[in-house]
């Protein structure tokens, strides 16, 4: 598995350097950053936002080490000013991201929530990746299995999981192989390496 948590799922993407680390590796797994107009450090979650940026490994010690070291100064070329909380920002930011993309997943019919639909379809072989809420059961988890040569997401709260699902919770949830499941998995692993260093990861790949 790649930095940022990315087991290089776009190996043949575009390439970025990490501010950091100097280590050259996949957008997938980083999370670039802009200055606004007043000089203020903006996460681009979504890499859109017009101007410079800089890159940095979607890992939360690395992005610690950015603040500390002020490497944004340094990468951006200007003098900056970075918010207080930055790196429980961009965690924020990211896991409401990933919510926003299952959601959009589920509008088009190409997720499901509930044990029995998923069930139902990991039996028809419907399933391309299994979500299961980081803090659900354990033994009521342990009865569905990872889709062969799947994905697995359980580093998702049952919370957030339900506002995807526009329910107050969800445990377990699954995507098809509709066009959103790449873009889910490839941005739930950078949110995995925000997360990995809080144990809330909720690791359990290749069941």
């Amino acid at each position: 598995m790649g930095r940022g948590g990315v087991d290089k799922l776009r190996e043949d993407g575009p390439e970025r350097k990490c501010v950091v680390t100097g280590e050259v590796g996949p957008k997938a797994g980083l999370i670039r950053f802009v200055a606004d107009p007043e000089g203020r450090i903006v996460p681009d979650i979504a890499g859109k936002l017009p101007g410079r940026g800089v890159y940095v490994t979607s890992e939360r010690a690395v992005l610690e080490k950015a603040v500390a070291k002020k490497s944004f100064a340094r990468g951006l070329k200007q003098q900056v000013q970075v918010p207080e909380g930055l790196v429980d920002m961009v965690e924020k930011l990211q896991a409401r991201h990933v919510v926003d993309l299952i959601s959009l997943a589920r509008k088009s019919g190409d997720a499901v929530a509930g044990y029995e639909r998923v069930k139902d379809w990991l039996e028809r072989e419907e399933a391309r990746v299994l979500l299961q809420a980081v803090d659900g059961s354990g033994r009521g988890k342990s009865k569905l299995s990872t889709p062969h040569y799947g994905r697995y997401i359980g580093w998702l709260t049952a919370d957030e999981l339900g506002r995807a699902f526009g329910r107050e919770t969800v445990i377990h949830a699954a995507l098809g192989s509709g066009g959103l499941a790449r873009r889910v998995v490839e941005e739930a692993q950078r949110l995995k390496g925000l997360r990995e260093a809080n144990g809330d990861s909720g690791r359990r790949e290749g069941r």
